[in-house]
């Protein structure tokens, strides 16, 4: 059997710096070089200014497929965000598997550790301020290319060019474009049956569980 993987072109970390009137942020991330401590909370090293909607067991690592910059360098042809990982503020830089690929619940090795997908990134006015554009947030909505957050199941070590290999896949009809698409890109209204039963799952993050219950 073929291993599923993806590639680790590079692990980012960052720490609050101000951003825009008075408000902080750790969106601007650099890679790291040498292996980095892979904790509950995420990256030895990273950190982030809205512990509200930032950071936390379900939101320990935000992963984001460079698979996409093709795309969106044609979108923002020039744009000096996109010659380099960190773009969207992510701590892997992975590729090779996209959320139309990657699962809820898919479990990957990350060197020594292992993580779990928990959820998308719900897009938020940040991106657009960073790449100083009005149109990121609602072509994410729009794409689902939205980035992953994974919980971390097993504390470990890892570093660049390292593989995540997919070690458990409870949910292989749950892509996280898919969920992506029915909790926050509108589709919930076709899928009233669907969003019940994320509505149940223990493995999506609870912020997710939550507005699923609220659009059922």
């Amino acid at each position: 059997m073929t291993m599923i993987s993806m590639t680790v072109d590079a692990l980012l970390t960052g720490t609050p710096v101000p951003f825009r009137d008075g408000d902080y942020s750790a969106i601007a991330k650099k890679p790291v070089e040498g292996p980095v401590r892979i904790g509950w909370l995420g990256l030895a090293g990273d950190a982030v200014a809205d512990s509200l909607h930032h950071g936390g067991w379900d939101k320990a690592i935000h992963l984001y497929p460079q698979d996409h910059y093709a795309w969106w360098r044609e979108r923002k042809p020039g744009h000096p965000l996109l010659d380099a990982p960190g773009a969207f503020g992510e701590n892997i830089a992975s590729r090779g598997m996209t959320e139309e690929e990657i699962c809820l619940g898919d479990r990957f090795s990350l060197g020594s550790a292992v993580v779990e997908v928990s959820h998308g990134r719900q897009p938020c006015w940040k991106l657009d301020h960073r790449f100083g554009a009005r149109d990121v947030m609602a072509t994410i909505v729009k794409t689902a290319r939205c980035g992953i957050y994974v919980r971390v199941v097993r504390e470990g070590e890892a570093e660049a060019g390292m593989r995540m290999d997919l070690l458990e896949r409870p949910l292989p009809d749950w892509s996280i474009a898919r969920v992506f698409r029915l909790l926050i890109g509108g589709g919930h209204k076709g899928e009233p049956d669907a969003v019940r039963a994320l509505a149940g799952m223990s493995v999506l993050a609870e912020a997710w569980r939550e507005r699923a219950r609220k659009l059922a």
